[in-house]
């Protein structure tokens, strides 16, 4: 059998020791000085000693000789439909039972109840995407720090070479729906005025792409919101969908666009400054839209699916 205390400073035979010499008449600091242990410890095997004979100092079992009593199937039962149907707290679960709050948040949290979120059933996950090319564009802003020299992901420090108060820079990104090819520039802001001059710009590449924009969906950004913004939408026949208050992931394709875009480009690699970083921008995005797989267009790239879902319309 393994010995549960084979870290302990005694062993059962020194623990006879100290008995024995104390019965000899060697006094209690000497002994402790014999065996490199405080005059506290002998004193208590002393103790033992006398209370439980030689058997007392051998090494006895680490668990606790009282275990709290166990909750039956049936009290657990009733503290989870008390949450389920009355959405009851812990707290309250457990004043209408007559139990400890902590042993019921145990029972919650055990049985995934622990937040009363928990209840409420999710939502579904409704993936769509469209059929045509330029049937709908999603547009958003990512804000990323400007530095001058390398930060705390490349030399671990957050106070060497920090560039705090370097400013922002405004990633402005356009994505189409079917294929997925994206649009994106680097602007000093997220103000009206650049965000329709890139909408106008991003209109142009899709063009050329032989895509013709039919709906733009945005966040409801005052940028979006704006008379100017407007304007140009009108101007180009295209319908302006906006996403729902507080649901980004209505805007989901530009989402998670940016996800890649910021795993893979701005945190990608090890750049010397934002203006580094800004460069590689243009190679980063023909990879994107001339080379890399997409798992939702079946391995291809967006421009390779684009290709192809022009020619199925054509």
């Amino acid at each position: 059998m393994n010995n549960p205390h084979q870290g302990a400073r005694l062993t059962v035979y020194s623990r006879e020791l100290i008995v024995a010499r104390h019965a000899d008449g060697r006094p209690v600091r000497r002994i402790a000085e014999e065996f490199g242990v405080s005059v506290r410890t002998v004193h208590k095997w002393l103790r033992r000693y006398r209370e439980g004979g030689h058997g007392a100092l051998d090494n006895g079992g680490s668990a606790p000789t009282r275990r709290p009593a166990r909750l039956g199937k049936d009290r657990i039962a009733l503290i989870l439909d008390l949450r389920r149907r009355f959405r009851m707290t812990a707290a309250t679960i457990a004043r209408q039972l007559g139990l400890a709050r902590s042993t019921v948040a145990r029972w919650l949290a055990h049985h995934g109840l622990g937040r009363l979120s928990a209840l409420d059933p999710r939502s579904p996950v409704r993936r769509y995407q469209r059929e045509r090319p330029g049937e709908l564009i999603h547009i958003d802003i990512k804000k990323l720090g400007r530095f001058a020299r390398p930060g705390h992901r490349v030399t671990g420090s957050r106070t060497k070479g920090s560039s705090r108060g370097a400013g922002w820079d405004f990633i402005h990104v356009a994505v189409d729906d079917a294929t997925r090819p994206a649009y994106v520039e680097v602007l000093p802001d997220e103000r009206k005025e650049s965000a329709t001059a890139f909408l106008n710009r991003a209109l142009a590449w899709f063009a050329t792409h032989g895509i013709k924009v039919e709906r733009v969906m945005t966040d409801n950004g005052s940028c979006y919101r704006s008379r100017l913004f407007r304007q140009l939408m009108d101007a180009q026949s295209i319908r302006h969908v906006r996403t729902r208050p507080y649901t980004p992931k209505t805007n989901g394709k530009a989402e998670r666009f940016i996800q890649t875009l910021i795993r893979n480009w701005a945190y990608g690699a090890t750049y010397t400054s934002s203006d580094a970083r800004n460069g590689d921008l243009p190679r980063w995005l023909d990879w994107f839209n001339l080379r890399r797989p997409h798992s939702a267009l079946k391995g291809q790239a967006p421009t390779q699916a684009l290709n192809n879902l022009m020619r199925t319309h054509t």
